[in-house]
C-alpha cells in the first residue's frame, strides 16, 4: 500500500559502513538511552525528500527529536525490505541478522491499524504528517485536468515498484499501459517532465512539491483511482512495546515540535507543505 514497502531491496549491505552499528537487541529502556547519551533513529535511505544520504526531512526531525530529549542522534539509515513487517522486525524489535539495529525508534511508519494489529510487539504513534498520490503535469501539454481522461493519448511517468506505478498501469483493466513510463525513481521521472519529455507524473505529493518548489508551469492535481486511499495515509514513528515511558517522551516531544512551528519549518526547508493528521 505504501511506497516504501512495495520496494523490494537487494540484500546486498553497501551501507554496511555505516549500519554496522552492532547495537544489542535487548529492549533499550529510557534509562538504557540515557546512559547511552544518543538516540538511535532508523530512516528509510533512497527515499528523498525525507531521508536520503543522511538527509531530508526525517533525517531533521530525527535531529529535532534528539535535542528535545537531551540527547546527541545516532542515526541508523536502512534499505527497505520487501514487507513494512520486515522494516519493523529489523529496525524496532529485535535487529538484522546482518548485526545493525535495533534502533530506539524508527520514523515514517504508517499509523495503520492493519500494520499495528500484525506487529504486536511495536508501538506505532504520534502521526506527524499525511502523504499522498497526486499528477502533476505539464500545463503546456495537458492545459487543463478533468479526470483521468485527461490522460488519453499522453505520456505518464511512475517509479517503478510504486504505488503510483501499481494504481496507474492497473488502472481501467491497463488502459494507460502503453503510455506508462517506469523510472528508477521519482525524481528521475520529475526530471524528465521539466525537460518537457513526458506530459505527467503520479507520484506521492512530498516528492513533486520537493522537486518542483511549486513551478506554476507544474500544476497539481488529484487524480482518483479506485485503489488508491484518497485521504492519502498517516505516518508516525515506532518503538518496541514495552518502551512506554519511550514512546511517552517522544510523544511529547512531537507535540512540542508542532506547537512551536519546527516541525513545519522541517518540511518546508525542502519545500514540502506539512499536512496534519
Amino acid at each position: 500500500m505504501f511506497k516504501f514497502s512495495l520496494r523490494a531491496t537487494s540484500a546486498t549491505i553497501a551501507l554496511a559502513g555505516v549500519l554496522m552499528c552492532a547495537v544489542s537487541p535487548a529492549r533499550a529502556d529510557w534509562s538504557k538511552i540515557q546512559q547511552s547519551g544518543a538516540l538511535k533513529v532508523a530512516v528509510y535511505n533512497d527515499f528523498a525528500p525525507f531521508s536520503d544520504h543522511s538527509a531530508g526531512i526525517d533525517v531533521d526531525l530525527a535531529q529535532a527529536l534528539a535535542q528535545k530529549l537531551g540527547l546527541k542522534l545516532s542515526l541508523l539509515p536502512f534499505p527497505a525490505g520487501e514487507e513494512l513487517n520486515d522494516d519493523l522486525r529489523n529496525m524496532v524489535w529485535k535487529g538484522h541478522y546482518m548485526g545493525y539495529g535495533p534502533a530506539d525508534v524508527m520514523l515514517h511508519v504508517p499509523v495503520e491499524p492493519k500494520l499495528m494489529n500484525e506487529n504486536d510487539k511495536v508501538r506505532i504513534f504520534a502521526p506527524y504528517h499525511v502523504e499522498s498520490v497526486r499528477l502533476v503535469r505539464n500545463a503546456k501539454s495537458i492545459p487543463t485536468f478533468a479526470g483521468l481522461d485527461s490522460l488519453n493519448g499522453k505520456t505518464i511517468g511512475v517509479e517503478k515498484v510504486s504505488i503510483a506505478g501499481m494504481v496507474m498501469l492497473g488502472e481501467g483493466n491497463g488502459r494507460f499501459r502503453d503510455n506508462v513510463r517506469i523510472f528508477d525513481t521519482a525524481e528521475q521521472a520529475l526530471e524528465q517532465l521539466k525537460a518537457g519529455k513526458i506530459d505527467a507524473v503520479l507520484a506521492n505529493r512530498s516528492e513533486i512539491e520537493a522537486s518542483l518548489k511549486g513551478d506554476p508551469a507544474f500544476p497539481i492535481d488529484e487524480a482518483k483511482f479506485q485503489r488508491l486511499p484518497r485521504a492519502g495515509w498517516a505516518v508516525g514513528m515506532a518503538v518496541r512495546k514495552d518502551d512506554v515511558e519511550v514512546a511517552k517522551l517522544l510523544q511529547s516531544a512531537m507535540n512540542d515540535l508542532r506547537s512551536s512551528g519546527e516541525l513545519q519549518a522541517i518540511f518546508a526547508k525542502y519545500g514540502v507543505h506539512l499536512v496534519q493528521p
